[in-house]
C-alpha cells in the first residue's frame, strides 16, 4: 500500500478562460482527517472531481492509494469512496435496496452487500428507515445515506464534500465521531466544508486552496501565528474592561460581541499570561477561548485584510502595565491580488 491516501503534485485546470486549478499540490495521510479549505471560487470542487477520476487535470499528477486515476480509473474507484455535497437518490427503491444495488455495482456479492447494507444503515442511524422509499427521507437523511453509499465497499481513501450540510446538532455529532473512527481504522478522510467550526472538532489536518492553488508552507505559518483574539467572559464585564487597561491594553485593543470581551494575543503563551493577570486583578472569569477556531481564524488571516488589529504587548513583559504607550498598529497577512478570471463559485 502507498505511504499517502492521496498524492497530488501540481494539478491544474482550466475551463475555456477561466483557470479554476493553477498548483494544487499535497498529500492526505492514511489514519487520519484532512481538511480541504478554501472560499468560493477557490478550486475546491475542481479538484475533488479530479481526486474522484470525474475530471482529467489539464497538468500535474494524482494518486489514490497508489493508483493514478489517468491510468487505471478502475482502481481509484475500487479503493476510494465519494460522497458528492448533493447524490440523486433512486426515489422508488429503499434505503436498504439502494445500498445493495451500489454494493453489487462495486462488484459485491449479493449476501456481502446485503450485510454490507444493514451494517451501514445501522452505522449511520437510518435502520428504522431501511425499508422507506429514499423519496421520503429529509435532506440530511439523504446525506447519511449518502455516506453509507460511499463506505459500501469498504474504501481506504474517503471524499466528504459538505457531509454536514442538512444535518440537525445531534446528527452532526455522530457524523464527526464516525469521521474520526473511520480515521481510526486506517483511512484517508479528506472532508471538504465550509463549516470550519466542525472541521476544527475532526480534522488532524488541513490544505487551503486560494485562487486554485495551495497556500504556501510560509503564509500558513504567518497566518497560523498572527493576532488572535481570546474571549472573556466573566460575571461582570465591565470589571473585565477596566482590568484589561489596569494591565496596559488602550481601547482600540478591547472590543465586545454578545459573548463577552475580547482582548489580542500573540500565541498561547501570551494567552496563559493574560488570563493569570486577569484573575490577579480579581476579574471573576467563567469561560477563557479564542474567539474562532484554529482553522477558522487561518483562514480568516488568508482571506482577509485587517488594518484595525494592533498587536499588543505581552503580558509577561514589563512593558505590559498600566503606563505603557499605545504599541504601534500592523495589518494581518494581505492577500495576493486575484485573477480576474476566476470565477466567483467552485466550478
Amino acid at each position: 500500500m502507498a505511504d499517502s491516501g492521496i498524492e497530488a503534485v501540481s494539478l491544474s485546470r482550466r475551463f475555456g478562460a477561466v483557470n479554476a486549478l493553477r498548483d494544487a499540490t499535497f498529500t492526505a495521510p492514511f489514519g487520519a482527517v484532512t481538511a480541504l479549505i478554501g472560499p468560493n471560487g477557490s478550486g475546491k470542487t475542481t479538484l475533488m472531481l479530479i481526486l474522484a477520476s470525474l475530471l482529467a487535470p489539464d497538468s500535474g499528477t494524482v494518486r489514490i492509494a497508489g493508483h493514478d486515476p489517468l491510468v487505471d480509473a478502475a482502481a481509484v474507484r475500487r479503493t476510494m469512496g465519494w460522497m458528492p455535497d448533493v447524490l440523486g437518490t433512486w426515489g422508488g427503491l429503499t434505503s436498504r435496496m439502494g445500498l445493495e444495488y451500489t454494493g453489487r455495482l462495486h462488484g459485491l456479492p449479493l449476501d456481502v452487500s446485503r450485510a454490507r447494507a444493514d451494517a451501514l444503515l445501522s452505522r449511520v442511524g437510518l435502520e428504522t428507515l431501511a425499508d422507506q422509499p429514499a423519496r421520503v427521507l429529509s435532506r440530511g437523511q439523504k446525506q447519511r445515506l449518502s455516506l453509507a453509499r460511499a463506505l459500501i465497499h469498504d474504501p481506504q481513501v474517503l471524499l466528504l464534500d459538505e457531509p454536514a450540510s442538512g444535518l440537525d446538532p445531534s446528527a452532526r455529532v455522530d457524523l464527526r465521531d464516525l469521521v474520526r473512527e473511520l480515521a481510526a481504522e486506517g483511512k484517508c478522510v479528506l472532508v471538504s466544508s465550509h463549516v470550519l467550526a466542525e472541521l476544527d472538532e475532526m480534522a488532524d489536518g488541513a490544505v487551503y486552496l486560494d485562487a486554485g492553488a495551495t497556500v504556501s508552507a510560509e503564509r500558513l505559518d504567518r497566518a497560523r501565528t498572527s493576532l488572535r483574539w481570546w474571549r472573556v467572559r466573566a460575571l461582570d464585564h465591565a470589571e473585565t474592561e477596566v482590568a484589561l487597561r489596569r494591565i496596559g491594553l488602550v481601547d482600540s485593543q478591547i472590543r465586545h460581541d454578545h459573548l463577552g470581551v475580547l482582548a489580542p494575543v500573540r500565541d498561547e503563551t501570551d494567552a496563559a499570561a493574560l488570563l493569570t493577570r486577569l484573575i490577579a486583578e480579581g476579574v471573576r472569569v467563567t469561560s477563557y477561548s479564542p474567539a474562532v477556531g484554529d482553522l477558522e481564524h487561518t483562514f480568516l488571516d488568508l482571506t482577509s485584510r485587517r488594518d484595525d488589529d494592533v498587536v499588543p504587548p505581552r503580558p509577561a513583559d514589563p512593558a505590559y502595565r498600566a503606563d505603557a504607550s499605545p504599541p504601534p498598529s500592523t495589518t494581518a497577512f494581505q492577500r495576493p491580488a486575484r485573477d480576474d478570471s476566476t470565477p466567483e463559485e467552485d466550478r
